[in-house]
């Protein structure tokens, strides 16, 4: 017999499994991998849901936890590679199959670039621009302060921008593209 709070818990995983599968993947760029650490993250998540005192939104503090999650397992690795491709839902109705494989090729090419730089670079960059958090819930998941977000994000999208210079693309050709 499932209890409300099984089945309440069940409802949170159903709305949120697929997001935090797709950070953890981004951080660790292996899908069996990213499946077993977002089985973790809410096996960690269910064990000490009690502790969650609605100070933030659900999903950040799933996501800090999945952060969390991911940063051990990366710890024991001694090689580690954190970003690669989510896949793109594109409806065939609303690009060509030139604007779709451009828009591949930059986003190939935009992750790459991240790839290359420092790891609190490659984090602040996945929370402010791809995952699109604010910069309150980005220091909450980061356990910094807004302000070392304002400034590591000031500082890894230099970087972002010097590392794609070295490749020869426009910061903002591939950034609008992805």
């Amino acid at each position: 017999m499932v209890s409300a709070s099984d089945h309440q818990f069940s409802q949170i995983y159903d709305k949120h499994s697929d997001q935090i599968y797709s950070y953890i993947f981004l951080l660790v760029n292996d899908r069996a991998t990213a499946e077993d650490l977002t089985q973790e993250t809410f096996i960690k998540a269910f064990q000490c849901i009690n502790q969650f005192n609605q100070e933030s939104q659900l999903y950040t503090w799933l996501i800090k936890i999945a952060r969390n999650t991911a940063i051990d397992y990366l710890r024991k690795k001694t090689k580690f590679t954190f970003l690669s491709i989510e896949q793109n839902h594109v409806h065939p109705d609303q690009q060509s199959p030139v604007e779709i494989l451009i828009k591949d090729e930059k986003i190939t090419i935009l992750y790459e670039a991240i790839r290359k730089l420092r790891l609190s670079y490659r984090e602040v960059i996945v929370l402010r621009k791809i995952k699109e958090f604010s910069i309150k819930e980005t220091a909450s998941i980061l356990n910094w302060n807004e302000n070392k977000v304002r400034i590591t994000t000031l500082r890894a999208l230099k970087a972002l921008k010097k590392e794609l210079k070295k490749r020869g693309e426009s910061f903002e050709e591939v950034f609008s593209n992805r």
